[in-house]
This record gives C-alpha cells, structure tokens and sequence, in this order.
C-alpha cells in the first residue's frame, strides 16, 4: 500500500466568473479549467468533479456554499477543494471566506488555490513540549488569506465605483447605458466621449409601440380596445432565455413571446423613452435629452399621456411635469349613465358642476340634479332638467359657413384612416412572415438535437409559434372579407347627419355619448338657468362654439365635430 502522502486525493475543482457574459462571451471558465487540470496532477490530486458559477460572490448569497456542501458530503469522498485564487471564491471579505472554509476543517477537506496563498500547514508552539492545545495551534498563512479576502473585496468596490460610476456620467449626458427598451435596438457609435452606446430604431417592435401612441392620440378606442387591436397585429413580448441556477452555462428554457397586457400598455405610453427622453434614477429622476432620437415626437407624447405626463423643452433644456388633473375633471364615477349631464351644466349659484343622486322620498325615491354641498341649496328633477336640454338641442344648428371645412376635414380624416389600415395590415404580414421563419429555424435544432429535454422544449416552442401563426392568419383573412366603406357613401352619411341631427343626439342610445356631445356645442360649460332660459324664452346665450347656432325657428340638433 502507498503511503498517505502519495495516494491520489479526490479533488473537486471550483470556477466561478461575475457575469454571464463573461461565462458566454470570454474565456475566463475555460482558462480556470485548463489551470486547474494543470495544477491537479503536479500535487497527487484527482479531479473527479469541475463545479462552474456564473454569478457574483459580493452579495449574501455565496455560491461557493455549494461547492462546499458538496466537498463535505461523505457519499463523494471528497478531499481537496481547488481553486484559482481567493477571489474566485469569494469576494465577500475575511468574513465570508472564514465561514466557508471553517466548514471544510471539521470534514478534513482542504482548501487549496493555485496562487499557493492557502496554506494548510499547521503549527503548534507547544510541540517543543509535546503537548496541543486548540489555541496553540494555528495556520501561519490565516493573516495572508484573510487579508488577500478583504483585497478581493475591495476590488470589488473599486471595479463597481469605477464602472457605474462611468455609465452614471454617460446616462446623464444622454446615452444609453441599459437593457434595451422594447422597440429599440442599442447600437455602438463613435461619438466626442468616445464609443458609447446609443438606442435605435427596431424595425420589428418599433411598429407597435408607434401604433399604441398614434391609437390614444386619437381617443376613439378605450384602453382595453387599443391592446385587443395591438395583440391582433401580432404583439409579442421579447424571448429570454432561462438558465440554470446551479450552472448558468445551461440554457433550460425561453420565456418570453407573451401578448400586451393592459399594465404593461400604460408603462410603454409613460415611458419618455419613447419621446427620446431619458428618465430614471441616474439622472435623479430628472428628464435628459438622449442622443437618440425616440420613436414619438414629444408632441405625440404628451397628447397619448392626456395630461398626466407632459414633455416640453426651453432654450435646450427638457422639463417632465407630472400634475394631477383640476377637480373638476377628475372621473370620480363621472360615468353614471343615470345622470349622464351632471359634469356638463353647471349650478347657477356657484358655477360648479352639477351632482346627481335621487332623494328618498315617503313612498319612492325622486332623481335628480343638485348642488346642496357648497354652502346652498339648488336641485333640479331630472327629468326637468334633461327635458330642457332636449328642447335646447332643438334650437342648436350648424353654422353654414363651416359645413364645407367639416366636410373637407372629412376627407382628410378618411384618407389618413385608410392609409393607418394599410399600415396595419403590413404589420400584421411582417409579424407572419416572422412566425414562420421562426418556426422552419426551430424546426432544423430539433433535427440537430439528440437530448430528449431540449427536443421537448423546443417542440414546445414550436406548438406556441404554430398557435400564434393559425391566429394571426385568422385575423388576417377576417380583414380581407371586410369590405371597405367607399368615401361616396361616408360623405352621404356626413351630409345626413348635418341635416339630420337628432339622431347624434336626441336619438343616442348610449347616455353617456348623448352628454358627451352636448358638451362640444360650448366653448364655455353654460349653468342650468342659461339653458332654460333660451328655451322659455328664445334668449341669446354666449359661449356657445362658432361652429353652432342658435335657431329660434328651425328644429336642429348636433354632431360631434372634435371626433372628426
């Protein structure tokens, strides 16, 4: 039998990188595996297992615990752990590296690093006399690893104060320094600082988010509306790839490829991004014009957000203000279809608008407007009050000078529709001609492939894709049987309507729109009294919108010109 020296000791070799991208894209695992393959048989060492993290060991989490764990698991008959250096195994101080190694010492596993820092010779400074104590015996080289420990974690602060220090800066003059935004691609450029990164346009993902903003521009759509429409074009998020915990160089899955959603639509249209403004918290939160150009205009922004967010430059100097809507406009439940002109009048008193509940009377309960929380007392029936607006509507007419420029105004809006539906459907056919060369791409891996898990998966992801193209085909032909509204027909409906008036408003079935298009017929939201008074009594009212008229002989109703 050898003696003990010379027996071969199992050994479990540990690699570790701080990033993935250094695991993937350098070479920094294979060069700690060709060291330690090396290293190994010059000192009787026999690598039976190579154990690989791609991931920092600055936080609490230590991934060498692992490596640990497994070097004192008896079953595997482990003796020597290798290493690199101290800071391959970690870079959280003497603290941690004294935590790690200490649970190695009562399983007599060592702790070796090709550097030879590490030394496992102990001394006992009572041997002389023949007698150990566990304070009298002690490693000679604890200082040094220790010391080399708190180094390691020092480089750490040193590498990261230097490196987000440097994007911080960047950021703050207007490149791009992170993960790239949906509908953007980063692209590397020489520029005056340098080669920096800045973002550009995603041919394929830009569409969509061009299309949220120009559809809550518009306003026609509801929220939810805008994202059915958007998936129906074909949306779908970006894939990521899934990794291992254990070993970040497996790739185990892919996520991604999932439809809008309504939370995820409301961050792309707050995002100032997307107006080429970059806003986060390396600029203090503070606006900065980026040396890009976003996939908006500021003017489209601010239009889409309504309010709530709002982009404007001065002498080259961006501002963001974010502002809470007045009172008065604020919805509160304003959709009541039961007193649809309670935000439309106003209180005679007090010109504030109207609330509307009904009082409980003996035997029922009687609606009505009312104002009753300012100080007075002022209710009016509903049935009155939406009485006296229909009587009202009846005097309103079309100016005849303006008939033509809404009619004109029409034409334009048709031809911009049609040239929004020809954008649509082009969308719609680069997305499927992007599905299937998805699909043939996947299709060849799997012929490649021999692991049952990874054929798995991507007949998985090839059963989505299929899903997803059957979809979108549907879409497709149910667009092409729609036949589209000739301009000759529009215009005779418009032409009806401005003779016909009623049916936009007094025969509106939807209460709600009924209000909505009373309200475009002032400039000026009038009071209850100025209403009924030009009903009693044929008087003049002001604010009413140059577009209308007051005809006191002719019965007339409205249209609603801001939708055209």
């Amino acid at each position: 039998m050898k003696p003990e020296h010379q027996r071969p000791r199992n050994g479990v070799l540990a690699v570790r990188v701080s990033t993935i991208g250094q695991g993937i894209d350098g070479d920094s695992p294979e060069a700690q595996i060709e060291q330690g393959e090396r290293y190994a048989p010059t000192h009787n060492i026999r690598l039976v297992k190579t154990l690989t993290y791609l991931e920092s060991a600055s936080g609490v989490t230590q991934p060498m615990q692992n490596v640990v764990d497994y070097a004192i698991d008896p079953k595997n008959g482990i003796d020597v752990v290798v290493i690199k250096s101290i800071d391959r195994f970690t870079r959280g101080g003497s603290t941690a590296y004294d935590l790690l190694k200490s649970q190695l010492e009562p399983h007599g596993v060592e702790l070796v690093d090709i550097y030879g820092v590490i030394s496992n010779v102990k001394v006992n400074t009572l041997e002389h006399l023949g007698v150990k104590y566990r304070w009298s015996e002690y490693s000679p080289s604890r200082k040094t690893e220790l010391l080399e420990a708190e180094r390691a974690k020092d480089e750490v602060r040193d590498i990261l104060s230097r490196m987000i220090g440097a994007q911080v800066r960047y950021t703050r003059m207007g490149y791009w320094m992170r993960a790239t935004p949906y509908g953007f691609d980063s692209k590397r450029v020489e520029t005056g600082n340098g080669k920096r990164y800045v973002l550009v346009r995603n041919n394929k993902e830009a569409p969509f988010i061009e299309k949220m903003f120009e559809l809550r521009c518009q306003g026609h759509l509801s929220d939810t509306k805008i994202v059915e429409e958007i998936n129906s074009l074909g949306y779908a998020s970006r894939y990521q790839n899934r990794r291992a915990k254990t070993d970040k160089t497996q790739i185990t899955g892919r996520v991604g490829g999932n439809k809008l959603t309504l939370k995820r639509f409301w961050l792309y249209i707050a995002n100032p991004i997307y107006a080429g403004v970059i806003c986060e918290k390396w600029t203090e939160d503070q606006p900065v014009k980026g040396r890009f150009e976003g996939l908006v205009s500021m003017k489209i922004f601010n239009a889409a957000n309504r309010g709530k967010l709002t982009l404007n430059v001065q002498d080259g100097t961006v501002t963001l203000t974010k502002r809470r809507a007045p009172e008065f406009q604020l919805r509160k439940g304003s959709h009541n279809a039961e007193y649809p002109y309670r935000k439309v009048l106003t209180c005679p008193e007090c010109r504030k608008p109207f609330f509307g509940s009904a009082a409980k009377g003996r035997y029922q309960y009687y609606p009505g407007y009312h104002c009753n929380k300012r100080g007075h007392h002022y209710r009016v029936p509903k049935d009155q009050l939406e009485a006296t607006v229909e009587a009202f509507v009846r005097k309103v007419t079309f100016s005849q000078e303006h008939i033509d420029n809404l009619m004109e105004a029409i034409q334009i809006v048709w031809q911009r529709r049609q040239e929004e539906l020809g954008q649509s459907e082009n969308i719609l056919d680069d997305r499927i001609k992007e599905l299937h060369a998805q699909a043939f791409a996947t299709v060849d891996k799997i012929k490649l492939l021999s692991s049952q898990t990874a054929i798995k998966y991507l007949e998985e992801e090839l059963m989505k894709v299929e899903a997803e193209l059957a979809q979108l085909n549907d879409e497709k032909e149910q667009k092409e049987k729609e036949k589209p509204i000739s301009f000759e027909v529009v215009m005779q409906y418009a032409k009806y309507f401005l003779q016909h008036m009623d049916y936009l408003l007094l025969q509106q079935i939807d209460p709600l729109k009924k209000a909505d298009f009373f309200s475009v017929i002032f400039d000026q939201t009038p009071t209850y009294s100025e209403i009924a008074s030009v009903t009693r009594d044929d008087t003049e009212l002001t604010g009413i919108n140059e577009l209308f008229k007051l005809n006191f002989d002719s019965v007339s109703s409205l249209v609603r010109v801001r939708g055209l």
